[in-house]
């Protein structure tokens, strides 16, 4: 997922790659988590608060659905 720009990915999409990742570790050493974090240019962050916080809910969103 990445936080360098604000639209937010398909949650599919996400659940996919979390498949396919568990085809080499096992699912239960996976996680799921933005790219490098929110501030993770000198500049910050130029994502606004709601595009942020549409992010982390799609991780809690996804996380729920990939682990239970």
């Amino acid at each position: 997922m990445t936080t360098e720009r604000g639209e937010v990915e398909v949650k599919d999409t996400l659940k996919g790659r979390s498949d396919e990742a568990s085809e080499y570790v096992a699912l239960e050493q996976l996680s799921r988590s933005p790219q490098g974090g929110f501030t993770s240019t000198v500049e910050g962050s130029t994502l606004t608060h709601e595009e942020r916080a549409a992010k982390l809910r799609l991780v809690v969103e996804t996380a729920e659905q990939v682990w239970g």
